[in-house]
């Protein structure tokens, strides 16, 4: 699914559109109340063009809702944000409308000269060319969001949100979709925020690594090893032991 940015909103949220020379997206001093619940409190983040960036946080964390605030999808919250061009999400679910064969479902509502063309050029990018007349309900777990990821993509987004999209996936097939979006990300380059409960996930995959608690950024690492990346390397064994203690969770519990 994709989202034309900046887009209308209802005050006292700002949407500014970003300078060429800005980070891809910014937030700045965001809120977000669910009736007398406070999820948000004033978070403040930038992702830069070209960077990848993963999202832990213990579940109701406010995690999704950071993202849907980006994707321009809940316009209740407060706050500055800035996105610059187009943001394009794929979800834990591939969303994929059922009566729609799969080349039309990455074509839907795709502005282009030729949709068509442009949707096909995205399935062979992502390996399903073969399968572009093929229904939704025939495609496996991987295939279903090798076809999400296409949809996202040939919007040639900016800003690509992913919203825990390997989570469903067994460990096998993970491991491909894992190779996929980096060799996706390399060639495309759009700044990513990954939204995940994966420690090994964020490790292995970003730049930098965001715990968000208490409804703030509460823990940032970066990370410049160079990708594949071998969840043994030290300085990754390290860092998840890092992230686990800011998650709350205990060595026993990892076992």
């Amino acid at each position: 699914m994709a989202t034309e940015l900046p887009v209308t909103l209802t005050p006292p949220r700002t949407v500014i559109p970003l300078r060429a020379a800005a980070p891809v997206a910014a937030v700045r001093g965001l809120t977000r109340d669910f009736g007398e619940r406070r999820v948000l409190d004033g978070v403040d983040l930038e992702i830069g063009r070209g960077e990848f960036v993963a999202l832990l946080g213990r579940s109701g964390s406010g995690k999704s809702t950071l993202l849907r605030v980006l994707a321009g999808l809940d316009p209740g919250a407060e706050g500055e944000v800035e996105v610059g061009g187009t943001a394009a999400v794929a979800f834990q679910e591939p969303r994929l409308v059922p009566w729609k064969r799969v080349l039309a479902n990455v074509a839907l509502g795709l502005r282009a000269p030729d949709p068509r063309a442009a949707a096909l050029a995205a399935l062979e990018e992502v390996g399903l060319g073969a399968l572009r007349d093929a229904w939704p309900l025939t495609l496996s777990g991987g295939e279903a969001q090798r076809a999400s990821l296409a949809r996202a993509l040939v919007r040639e987004p900016g800003l690509l949100l992913l919203d825990e999209p390997f989570s469903a996936l067994d460990a096998l097939t993970r491991i491909t979709i894992h190779r996929l979006v980096l060799d996706l990300w390399a060639r495309h380059r759009p700044g990513i925020l990954l939204v995940t409960h994966d420690v090994d996930e964020a490790v292995l995959l970003a730049d930098r690594v965001l715990v968000l608690d208490g409804g703030a950024i509460a823990h940032e690492s970066g990370i410049e090893l160079p990708r594949p990346r071998h969840r043994d390397h030290p300085e990754l064994i390290a860092l998840r032991s890092t992230l686990l203690d800011r998650l709350g969770v205990t060595p026993e519990e990892t076992a």
